[in-house]
């Protein structure tokens, strides 16, 4: 399992649990991202390509399974994302295009502390077997453990200790840019971002890097 996660770029416990998710679990693809209150979140792991686009989505879109289970402290399960009404806009028609049928998303949290999720995805709908989510739930414990053991003394969010680099860390730059050149807050800025994401059916990572590389010129995002 190490030596397939060290392939995909994640070496550490947070790819060994996503490994782990997909062979024991029984799903197709499981990643771990770190979160806040606010609308960051940086991509611990992933089990591949596709669950990680998926969480990419989820970051660009600002709204998903993750981020509701985040937000409510409690496990979202939607064993088929078909029939579920429009229940992300933003997350929905393209993830159902990438080809989820279901997807299960845990907190990681101890007590009051809410530190990011766990997110299983399937291609095909369908409820997991309860063995087979108490596992999952078992591994969401373990990683809400290791991210404890690794977090500073100063009990910030552990973004440093995960044993790979600031995934959006562009958006956060091209963010403050944004901000700075139109005099708005980055809050807004973000929300600039994504809708251009959203219009353009571009990742907002893309985005980002466009608005950094001038390949984007700020007054797209004047209105």
């Amino acid at each position: 399992m190490t030596a397939r996660g060290a392939e995909r770029g994640f070496t550490g416990w947070a790819g060994v649990v996503c490994e782990v998710a997909v062979q024991v679990v029984g799903v197709d693809g499981g990643a771990i991202s770190l979160r806040s209150a606010g609308p960051a979140q940086e991509l611990a792991a992933a089990s591949g390509p596709w669950a990680g686009g998926l969480e990419e989505l989820q970051y660009s879109a600002g709204d998903g399974p993750g981020v509701e289970a985040f937000a409510t402290a409690s496990p979202v399960f939607v064993t088929d994302l078909d029939q579920a009404d429009q229940r992300w806009p933003g997350f929905m028609s393209t993830a159902i295009g990438a080809g989820v049928g279901a997807v299960f998303a845990f907190p990681l949290q101890a007590g009051t502390a809410r530190l990011g999720t766990l997110d299983l995805y399937r291609r095909r709908p369908g409820a997991l077997p309860s063995d087979r989510l108490a596992d999952a739930a078992v591994l969401a414990d373990l990683a809400t453990t290791a991210l404890l053991t690794d977090a500073s003394p100063e009990g910030g969010a552990p973004w440093a200790q995960v044993d790979t680099p600031g995934h959006y860390d562009d958006v956060n730059v091209a963010a403050g840019m944004l901000a700075a050149q139109l005099r708005i807050s980055v809050d807004d800025a973000l929300v600039r971002l994504r809708a251009h994401a959203f219009s353009s059916g571009e990742p907002l990572l893309e985005v980002a890097r466009s608005v950094l590389h001038r390949q984007l010129h700020l007054d797209q995002f004047s209105n």
